[in-house]
């Protein structure tokens, strides 16, 4: 099998691709003292360096050496979109061509960084312009963790990233070794970024098997439900439906083992006369009966081609409030970023829309 962390254009080590275990053995075959391993790591992690002559505490015949064997394993290229409404969209050029978005949302005292795991998805949901895609391929290490890094690179000196959503383009339990090496990276205290698990959350479409490895990674998750009967999430949701049917998945979120502080978030986006009807509010509040959770509601976010509508703000507000009635914590997810297709289901390639969008770069490194 192919080593994900070698670069098949110039056969180079990508440093950022290199989990603790991979970083600890190359540092031995350099025949380098154990501890340059953590020295490499915060050079790539903590001050976010592009240029390996620059980690100025490894001697200059080290420097070369790897200079030679091994590259960083950045993006050349990030174009950033920004919305009116502060939203900014980062979109980064991949080795082979290929792009992927991950997008920095503003929310009162709170800086989400949404970042995506696969460059299309391997899910086909009806609803999200991801999954019109197809699967491409996966992501591997260093391409979800230069996603952060770029965006912690746009900043202002008064802005940091308070909340980190694996909600981007793709299913993150698709490709769950790549994600948790990914999060014990960015939750690292001595190298790595140092991030609480607790503001860390990853969504799913509902890969029901692969809950448990989510638990063990001691963040939060998400389920992206969408649907009250099995007939309706084999409609919106049709590869999810047949991974998992609505009875599994919420059999298994049952049997999930939340720790004190946490609770499940079930992800419902409302679609105009589908699924936002009063008989849906009722079934989604008996679905829900006895879990510990919320429910996030996303009004839908178009996209051109799609055959669904944004229902109207007094639907949601309604549907909202027959949740409330039965003591669900029910939320209205605000839609940051429409105007640059920036928005939850907007992410993705529009070239193949049938009314194709052009974007402009108002911000590119």
């Amino acid at each position: 099998m192919a080593d994900p962390s070698v670069s098949h254009q110039n056969s180079t080590v990508q440093l950022l691709a290199l989990t603790e275990v991979q970083m600890a053995r190359f540092v031995r075959t350099q025949h380098w003292p154990a501890y340059r391993a953590e020295q490499i790591f915060r050079w790539l992690y903590q001050r976010r360096l592009r240029t390996i002559m620059d980690m100025t505490d490894l001697p200059m015949q080290d420097r070369s050496a790897l200079s030679e064997s091994a590259s960083i394993g950045r993006s050349a290229r990030a174009t950033v979109l920004r919305s009116q409404d502060g939203t900014r969209k980062i979109l980064l050029t991949l080795e082979d061509g290929m792009t992927v978005e991950a997008v920095l949302i503003p929310d009162d005292t709170r800086l989400t960084l949404c970042v995506s795991t696969q460059v299309g998805c391997m899910l086909d949901c009806r609803f999200c312009l991801t999954g019109q895609m197809g699967l491409k391929r996966n992501l591997k290490l260093h391409e979800v963790i230069d996603q952060v890094l770029t965006a912690q690179d746009l900043l202002t000196s008064d802005e940091r990233i308070t909340n980190l959503v694996f909600m981007g383009m793709g299913e993150p339990l698709a490709n769950v070794e790549t994600l948790k090496a990914a999060v014990a990276g960015f939750t690292n205290k001595p190298w790595g970024l140092g991030w609480s698990r607790r503001r860390i959350t990853v969504s799913t479409a509902g890969l029901a098997s692969r809950l448990s490895e989510v638990a063990a990674m001691g963040v939060n998750l998400a389920i992206s439900l969408n649907a009250t009967t099995e007939e309706q999430r084999r409609d919106l949701m049709p590869a999810a439906s047949e991974i998992a049917s609505l009875k599994s998945l919420l059999g298994a979120c049952r049997r999930y083992p939340l720790a004190p502080h946490q609770r499940l978030t079930f992800e419902y986006v409302l679609l105009a006369g589908v699924n936002d009807l009063p008989a849906d509010a009722h079934r989604l509040v008996r679905l829900l009966k006895s879990l510990r959770c919320k429910v996030n509601l996303i009004p839908f976010n178009e996209f051109p081609g799609s055959r669904f509508r944004r229902p109207p703000d007094e639907d949601v507000r309604r549907f909202q409030s027959e949740l409330r009635k039965a003591g669900l914590d029910a939320y209205v997810r605000k839609s940051r970023g429409r105007d640059v297709y920036g928005a939850c289901g907007q992410l993705g390639d529009l070239s193949g829309t049938r009314s194709p969008v052009t974007l402009t770069a108002i911000e590119t490194r």
